[in-house]
């Protein structure tokens, strides 16, 4: 069955303002069953998470569905499924916890890729424990992460790999498989940053080889929540800081304070939105969810395939690398006016597109960029069109033609 890209927009309410979204990979626009689930469990009663009257009950199922949904959006168990405010938020939690086990000398391995939320929180434990960060480099001009060099970056001290399973800034997606390998065979655990990879395809958490996978809700059509999993004996090893008589089961340990429940309905309606992508598709809902994601893969695809070659074709416009593997995400600039200029123009003509470093920030300060206003970057998301691609390269040549004329 084809791609009903009318079905699917008509999803989403936002749209119908008439802007053009190219700035998935910063947020995408919310699915109305999302919407709608999360003004449903603001109608209704809820309480703090009890048995001991309906209200109570209703928040716990809410959690509790949270977890199932997040569990088959990415192959992992419910029970392994922490929830949190964001990704930064939940990437800082686990840094903490795990650093406060690191001694002097031990090391861990970030990559100059990563979004910092998935760099930072990890340089600052190190930092804290006395520990060493070694870099894994990506490829300047293709924008590669070759696996290859993390065998001489992991050793018998490494007590962590980060990696990105999709770059935010230029769509890279490095083979996290190959690299865990390694990781894993001299016993170090593996956090991936999967924000930018799970709106773009399926995900599994054991073909990834993660120990660690964190996923933002507001990155594929869901409300500002985020997810981490992992093995839930994984968590039962790790002794967050935290409140006295907060719980101490595994996950919600690692989860502080008085969740949203509302959002969290709204999360468990995200899954479901992804699961009905391809109609025509049966099964559980994580083989529903994997059906959708890979129908909606193609789709954009196809429209990213239309933007990138549209791009490259455009005179006075440098693109920032080719990787051969890559989310639908690209980042330029245009000669002669600053990204931000850019972002503005485009913006004024109702195409919204992200600029700056996005916090990138390793990726554009290697790259030179990062004090020159970094770039503009492009994404696709499955509500996409070729239209507004045409759209928006139509806009980029008079922008870039306008632009000649001025240097001249």
């Amino acid at each position: 069955m084809p791609y009903d890209i009318a079905r699917v927009r008509a999803t989403y309410p936002a749209l119908a303002e008439g802007f053009a979204h190219f700035d998935g990979a910063g947020g995408t626009q919310t699915a109305a069953p999302v919407i709608e689930a999360a003004a449903a469990a603001m109608r209704g009663a809820t309480g703090n998470r009890s048995t001991a009257f309906a209200p109570g009950s209703r928040s716990l199922e809410l959690v509790a569905g949270a977890r199932a949904a997040v569990a088959d959006l990415l192959g992992a168990e419910p029970a392994g499924v922490v929830l949190g405010p964001s990704a930064t938020a939940l990437t800082y939690t686990l840094a903490r916890t795990l650093g406060a086990t690191w001694r002097p000398g031990d090391e861990v391995v970030l990559s100059r890729l990563d979004h910092d939320a998935n760099v930072r929180p990890w340089v600052q434990a190190a930092e804290a424990a006395g520990a060493t960060v070694r870099w894994a480099e990506f490829d300047r001009h293709s924008g590669e992460l070759p696996a290859g060099q993390y065998a001489d970056l992991v050793g018998a001290r490494t007590r962590l790999v980060a990696v990105t399973a999709g770059s935010n800034a230029i769509g890279t997606v490095p083979d996290v498989a190959a690299i865990a390998k390694t990781a894993h065979a001299a016993g170090a655990l593996v956090c991936v940053d999967g924000v930018h990879s799970v709106p773009h395809g399926p995900t599994d958490l054991a073909t990834l080889g993660a120990d660690f996978l964190v996923t933002s809700a507001y990155k594929w059509s869901g409300p500002h929540l985020a997810a981490m999993v992992a093995d839930p004996a994984r968590w039962a090893g790790l002794r967050p800081a935290k409140l006295l008589p907060s719980a101490d089961a595994v996950p919600d340990r690692f989860e502080f304070g008085t969740p949203s429940f509302p959002l969290l309905a709204g999360v468990t309606a995200a899954v479901d939105q992804l699961a009905s992508l391809d109609p025509a598709a049966t099964g559980d809902r994580r083989a529903r969810v994997r059906a959708g994601l890979t129908a909606a893969q193609a789709h954009e695809e196809a429209v990213f395939d239309r933007l990138l070659a549209g791009l490259t074709a455009l005179p006075g416009l440098t693109l920032y690398g080719s990787p051969a593997r890559r989310c639908p995400t690209v980042s330029f600039r245009v000669a002669g006016l600053s990204p931000a200029d850019t972002a503005a123009e485009l913006g004024a003509a109702g195409l919204c597109l992200s600029h700056g470093d996005y916090y990138a920030y390793e990726y554009f300060h290697a790259m030179g960029l990062r004090a020159d206003g970094g770039a503009v970057r492009a994404s696709v998301y499955h509500y996409n069109t070729v239209e507004e691609v045409d759209r928006l390269l139509a806009e980029l040549d008079r922008i870039a033609t306008r632009g000649a004329r001025m240097a001249r």
